[in-house]
């Protein structure tokens, strides 16, 4: 009786999320565990035994064919299969089904709409948008999310696309900010220049000024570097409130 062989270069694994990398003219991947690859990427998971199904390097997962050692020096400059999983696991293309993608493109999707409606308002009226009208008028302005972006990178995107289209601003921010002497009169003439400041209060005593203002966030950096220059560490910026909007019958 015959005896059945398996090859020693092929490994049988399965349900796994596969990343795969080119390089030097060849495929390699490596398997993982579902949910584990983001989690490595994101720093939340920092235990490689925790990510990797096997801690070997193939050219098909699926086929269980592992990577021949000269292929792995020549595109990688070393054989250690766990080191250079760890350069697939950060630079290489995730590989999922056409379900999941689907699925993740829909939850990226509304992260984003999430994100708009958290950071914006309707100004005519002061209120911010539920989501499902976010969503409506990015499905309008036929939007089409970008897998490898964050969905907060996409929302400063998506921010400035539905203004053509629906009132939309950025919620405005609360600042307090308080000094004296010569610098005082520079640093009020230069937030009167700043297009979305508003100031809503200013306290005299003697030589020392308070100005109350609301602002676009996106101003914010330039704003507290431009007073620490202007009063050379002397002045104090502080957040009242990160956002600024009416909710119901209440002014937050």
């Amino acid at each position: 009786m015959s005896k059945i062989f398996t090859p020693t270069n092929q490994i049988r694994l399965t349900n796994v999320a596969v990343v795969r990398m080119k390089k030097a003219g060849k495929r390699f991947e490596i398997a993982c565990y579902r949910n584990k690859v983001v989690s490595w990427r994101n720093q939340v998971e920092k235990d490689i035994d925790e990510v990797l199904q096997i801690h070997s390097v193939f050219t098909n997962v699926s086929k269980g064919q592992v990577a021949k050692k000269e292929d792995l020096i020549k595109a990688f400059g070393t054989e250690d299969h766990t080191q250079i999983c760890k350069e697939i696991l950060s630079k290489g293309e995730l590989q999922v089904s056409d379900k999941e993608r689907q699925s993740q493109t829909e939850q990226l999707f509304k992260d984003i709409a999430t994100t708009v409606a958290d950071k914006c308002i309707n100004p005519d009226i002061k209120r911010p948008y539920p989501v499902t009208i976010i969503e409506k008028a990015m499905k309008d302005a036929h939007y089409s999310v970008k897998p490898n972006q964050s969905a907060k990178q996409q929302a400063l995107h998506v921010i400035k696309l539905l203004k053509e289209s629906i009132p939309l601003e950025r919620a405005k921010m609360r600042l307090k900010v308080n000094f004296k002497g010569k610098a005082a009169k520079k640093i009020k003439e230069k937030l009167t220049k700043i297009e979305s400041a508003e100031i809503e209060s200013e306290d005299r005593q003697d030589d020392e000024i308070t100005i109350v203002f609301v602002v676009d966030p996106g101003h914010f950096k330039d704003i507290d570097s431009m007073v620490k220059s202007e009063s050379k560490g002397g002045a104090l910026l502080e957040v009242m409130a990160y956002k600024e909007m009416v909710l119901g019958d209440e002014h937050l």
